[in-house]
């Protein structure tokens, strides 16, 4: 190798050092004083769901009932939290799929917070107040879903790096899950794989 690429690559090998050493994340969206993290997970299998590694699926058609395949995140309390990955409906016989949940963990105040959700034509939006937030998640399409949760104030979506649901938050406790979950308007049956899932904080 000549001199000059060997210097080359070794200030490229040296700024990589730095970068690690530093602790800077570079997240997708919103850029700038993130810090990576990995909170730990369980696997929810409830009635007809199966959770394969990062492979969730609806099994059946029913309509009722708790019909869930997921991972639910750590509990985080303060600071801002973001979310990123990428899903892929493979197969969707039902309609009306939660795909990610930011969910309030608050003691009197639990419940799901915010819910994007398929239906059966690739239509993703926001289940509380029905918002449209992109027609990508066609079966078959890959989209990358990134949230965005300063927890006392914002939370913000974005499909495919476009901001495009954006919702006051309050206080409290709060965890992220993902996979694929019949909302109370669905069915399955149904199978999305999920890849290159990330978080960070600041």
């Amino acid at each position: 190798m000549p001199r000059k690429h060997r210097v080359i690559a070794g200030m490229s090998a040296a700024c990589g050092l730095l970068l690690a050493a530093s602790g800077v994340a570079r997240a997708e969206v919103e850029p700038g004083g993130w810090s990576s993290e990995s909170p730990g997970f369980k696997v929810q299998e409830r009635g007809c769901g199966e959770v394969d590694n990062l492979t969730f699926e609806l099994t059946c058609s029913t309509a009722s009932g708790d019909q869930r395949a997921e991972r639910r995140y750590d509990t985080y309390t303060g600071g801002t939290h973001q979310f990123e990955g990428y899903f892929r409906v493979t197969s969707m016989g039902g309609t009306r799929i939660s795909l990610k949940q930011t969910f309030n963990d608050t003691e009197g105040d639990a419940g799901p917070y915010f819910m994007l959700a398929v239906e059966r034509g690739g239509r993703l939006y926001a289940v509380h107040g029905g918002d449209t937030l992109s027609n990508a998640g066609t079966v078959g399409a890959t989209v990358r879903v990134n949230t965005v949760h300063q927890v006392g104030k914002e939370h913000r979506t974005y499909i495919n790096g476009s901001l495009k649901h954006t919702v006051d938050s309050p206080g409290g406790s709060f965890y992220d899950k993902f996979g694929a979950y019949r909302t109370s308007s669905g069915n399955g049956p149904a199978t999305v794989v999920w890849s290159n899932v990330k978080f960070w904080r600041k």
